[in-house]
């Protein structure tokens, strides 16, 4: 069943409709077709309410609960190409069920809820809109926790981790927009063979003025002399394996420089999380559990799952058919624990600890294979929890250099950001003088990162072009910031008085019903990435917002209109910029007053 809005001529066949004639902007229509029910969009029916109308409507013709139809039903996307709207809400799954004696009560209804404005409910909902709808109603309050970022210690925050960090983020936020207990874990690889080759290369070709001056440089160039030196030399490989044993073994004087490299490392890391406008609840580590991985060995022992091999390594068989190549190794032939290990402990203990609900784990799809091992292993221990990981994992970036060569440093890349946009800025005619020239160009550039990042599926890889990624005018971080740094200088000029007062008559023009359609969409689009955790969809509707108010803008001028018509435009647009800053905070963007 679908219910058509306004069209000027030939309506475009929607999500579960039939094409036919639009419906004049006078009103509402006259008969009903046998697609549908009319509706006015330009009073702005609010999306949840009329959803919620048609689901009670239809659940009496079919005797089944409304809450069983409401998520069944949608409005067509606004194209930002379109001048004029084509407002639709389809129920796929009734359309050939639905008996023509519901319509009559349907028409009513539509009547009646066309005299709500949906610009009242973003304002009356405020940071809370569209996460009040029906879409979201009964949701059960969860204890979620995500893993994200999770960088090597006694590393250089490496740009790979970008994607972890800004991912892992958008996610916490979405989850705690829903209303969910949110705790942001950042388990960092501060264990394993690296600090072995880390340890001995420190002792070989270590500076301690260096390593206090300039901490991760230095340590990152002790890194890379020391992989060279061990795969010519035997003895510094073994001198690595000898460390690692040590640090295990609790050694004091490995311990003590392993225990330097990483206050050094997450004192440099906090610094940069800071410019992201990223947070953690709990700062974690491999190291942590560099004990506990001894209990998850004895459990697996004793519930038979532990296997010895001839070069004295421990497997769990996952094949249960003594397939080798389907076997998870846990520890080393010296006894030394691995990645699995310590993830299966840190799984064990987080559960003790928060008894989640959902624990989502955002890192590469690398490492996909891992982590279906970690959880099957699980399952065998007869961690019934287990069904509650999920692994997110994405996709690599290719081309994300700086003009400084091949250097691919976290910090680099926002620097360049900066200095990228500071240029832009110096050379646009709409730039003013600002204050804090700096910290805007950060932020903006840092948009400029995430929407480039969040455009397409996360699981894909992408090729990042540093021209392409700073465009004002295109489907772009930037055009965002300029879009609510534009609004919201029209809202400094101009006062907006009373919502009460709104004539929604001043607002029947094909460029505001526009606007006020896409808006009622926001539920929807919330909804759909709070079910496959993908930000795509977010970001392609703050997009088309923006294009249709870069439209608008245009043409609903306001000095020298009538008050009434002026007071409608400025509460139009101010809903746009409240709706607009939302959906960027989601994403794990500041937005910017001024650019």
């Amino acid at each position: 069943m679908a219910f058509r809005g306004i069209g000027g001529g030939p309506s475009r066949k929607g999500r579960g409709g039939t094409s036919g004639g639009g419906v004049g902007r006078g009103g509402l229509a006259g008969p009903v077709s046998r697609s549908g029910v009319a509706i006015h969009p330009s009073c702005g029916a609010m999306a949840c309410a009329f959803r919620r109308s048609i689901a009670s409507q239809l659940s009496r013709v079919l005797d089944l609960p409304p809450e069983n139809l409401i998520k069944s039903i949608s409005a067509v996307p606004i194209s930002k190409k379109e001048e004029v709207a084509d407002f639709q809400l389809s129920v796929h799954s009734v359309l050939e069920s639905s008996s023509d004696h519901s319509k009559p009560d349907i028409q009513a209804q539509a009547r009646k809820l066309a005299e709500k404005t949906v610009l009242q409910q973003v304002f009356e909902d405020g940071g809370k809109y569209g996460l009040k709808s029906e879409l979201f109603s009964g949701l059960p309050q969860k204890k979620v926790l995500v893993e994200f970022s999770s960088p090597n210690v006694a590393k250089k925050f490496h740009v790979g981790h970008l994607r972890s960090t800004i991912i892992g983020n958008f996610i916490a936020n979405l989850k705690e927009a829903l209303g969910h207990q949110v705790t942001r874990i950042n388990y960092f690889g501060d264990w394993g063979m690296q600090f072995g080759l880390l340890g001995t290369g420190f002792q070989l070709f270590g500076y301690e003025e260096k390593l206090q001056s300039n901490p991760l440089q230095h340590l990152f160039e002790v890194y890379v002399q020391v992989n060279k030196e061990a795969a010519d030399d035997e003895n510094v490989e073994k001198s690595a394996r000898e460390f690692f044993h040590r640090l295990e073994a609790g050694d004091k004087q490995a311990l003590s420089l392993w225990q330097k490299f990483r206050d050094l490392s997450i004192k440099e890391y906090v610094q940069i999380y800071k410019r992201l406008g990223v947070h953690f609840d709990e700062y974690s580590g491999e190291s942590f559990y560099r004990e506990k991985y001894r209990e998850v060995l004895r459990l697996l022992d004793k519930k038979g799952l532990l296997q010895r091999t001839k070069k004295g390594t421990a497997i769990v068989d996952l094949s249960g058919k003594g397939d080798p190549s389907l076997s998870c190794t846990v520890m080393r032939s010296d006894g030394t624990s691995l990645y699995a290990t310590r993830d299966l402990a840190a799984a064990i203990d987080r559960m003790n600890k928060y008894n989640f609900d959902s624990m989502i784990y955002v890192t590469d799809k690398g490492q996909q294979n891992h982590f279906h091992q970690v959880f099957q292993i699980l399952r065998l221990m007869g961690y019934e929890w287990a069904e509650r990981c999920q692994h997110v994992p994405f996709g690599v970036v290719q081309g994300m250099k700086t003009r400084r060569g091949e250097v691919t440093f976290l910090e680099d890349v926002i620097n360049e950001t900066r200095s990228r946009m500071l240029e832009n800025m110096a050379f646009s005619k709409t730039t003013k003088d600002l204050e804090n020239p700096h910290e805007i160009a950060e932020r903006v550039g840092l948009a400029a990162l995430i929407i480039q990042d969040f455009k397409g599926y996360l699981l894909s890889d992408y090729k990042f072009n540093w021209d392409r990624v700073f465009q004002s005018r295109g489907d772009t971080g930037v055009f965002l910031q300029y879009t609510h740094a534009r609004l919201s200088s029209l809202e400094e000029t101009f006062e907006c008085g009373h919502l009460g007062n709104i004539n929604a008559a001043c607002l029947q023009d094909p460029q505001s019903v526009s606007i006020l359609q896409h808006l009622l969409r926001y539920d929807e689009v919330l909804y759909k990435s709070s079910q496959d955790l993908q930000p795509r969809h977010i970001v392609s509707y703050l997009l088309t917002l923006s294009h249709l108010t870069a439209v608008a803008h245009k043409t609903l001028y306001i000095k020298g209109r009538l008050p009434e018509v002026a007071e409608a435009r400025l509460h139009l647009f101010r809903a746009v910029r409240s709706v607009l800053a939302n959906g960027m905070k989601l994403l794990g963007i500041t937005p910017v007053s001024r650019m």
